[in-house]
């Protein structure tokens, strides 16, 4: 049994981590400020994070074999948290993002398209961090979330105060009651009711991840003690939009109806027209074993068509 700490955890995959922690015996402890509570046998603080001094009050003198921070998205945060949690906890996992390897959203090495992007295109150890922009304001974090999301991975790494781990997750994606981005769902009611999408003339694929997957992969990262650093969390198989759309014209017996747009365009969700799709060989090094998205994506796509229909 390990005493694990959860910084969120009351939505989507985080509330599955906690439920998965839980029922491997692990002692849950899950921070928030207060707006849904826990399920029976979690402990329950009341805080929020970007509040240093409520922060530290609420955790007392507790201590943690392990903190998984679902809910950092700044710099600023990161300090926070590395203050509040030094000489507290024996690893640290931050759940972050593939966005964080987007060229659109910052000068990163090149990567030849159709090669799966490496952990280390993004070296944290190097970043940038600049804590006087305006990380407090909804609109510029908003318009800055890869950013932010490097930035609090450099933070947390370069602190020291204890092992550190990100997971960065691909796109998530789950069926019926767990669409929970309404992605997913915006593909099956617009090819359901026989509606154009819109897409790049030239669409480049991304790689996805089911919730369930997203969440079983936290727990060993969570429960693991033999690596640090960044690992990447999506499942086998590069897909592009006009596939995902031929997954959900396979279950709701429509053809697709594509619109296209040119390079820089605005577009239908997961339509790229820039490379990032992540590599997974890291974690399958170091021991974790993906499903395909073939495997679930279907079934994904069914659940959610049945919800919206």
């Amino acid at each position: 049994m390990q005493r694990i700490c959860v910084i969120g955890g009351s939505r989507y995959f985080g509330k599955l981590l906690v439920d998965l922690l839980r029922a491997a015996g692990h002692q849950v402890t899950v921070i928030n400020r207060g707006s849904a509570r826990p399920p029976a046998g979690v402990e329950h603080l009341i805080a929020d994070r970007d509040d240093e001094a409520a922060l530290v009050a609420a955790l007392g003198s507790r201590t943690f074999d392990a903190v998984v921070d679902q809910v950092c998205y700044t710099p600023v945060q990161a300090a926070i948290a590395a203050r509040a949690f030094a000489g507290r906890t024996r690893r640290y996992v931050m759940t972050s993002t593939i966005e964080v390897y987007d060229p659109g959203t910052a000068a990163l090495p090149a990567v030849p398209t159709g090669t799966p992007v490496p952990e280390e295109n993004v070296d944290p150890r190097a970043w940038q961090v600049a804590m006087d922009l305006p990380w407090h304001d909804e609109a510029y974090l908003e318009a800055h979330y890869a950013e932010g999301k490097r930035q609090a991975e450099a933070v947390l790494t370069r602190d020291g105060s204890f092992p550190y781990v990100s997971v960065r997750s691909a796109h998530v994606l789950g069926g019926g009651a767990q669409e929970f981005t309404g992605r997913l769902a915006h593909y099956t009611e617009r090819i359901g009711r026989g509606e154009e999408i819109t897409v790049h003339a030239k669409t480049l694929p991304t790689v996805f991840i089911h919730y369930e997957e997203l969440a079983d992969l936290l727990v060993w990262a969570t429960t693991a003690t033999d690596f640090t650093g960044p690992v990447n969390a999506c499942s086998d198989g590069l897909l592009d939009v006009r596939e995902l759309a031929s997954v959900v014209a396979a279950q709701t017996g429509r053809t697709p109806v594509h619109r296209t747009v040119a390079a820089g365009g605005a577009a239908s969700p997961f339509s790229f027209d820039r490379h990032y799709a992540m590599s997974n060989t890291r974690a399958k090094e170091l021991g974790f074993v993906f499903s395909h998205v073939d495997d679930w994506l279907p079934g994904a796509v069914a659940e959610t068509a049945a919800v919206t229909a």
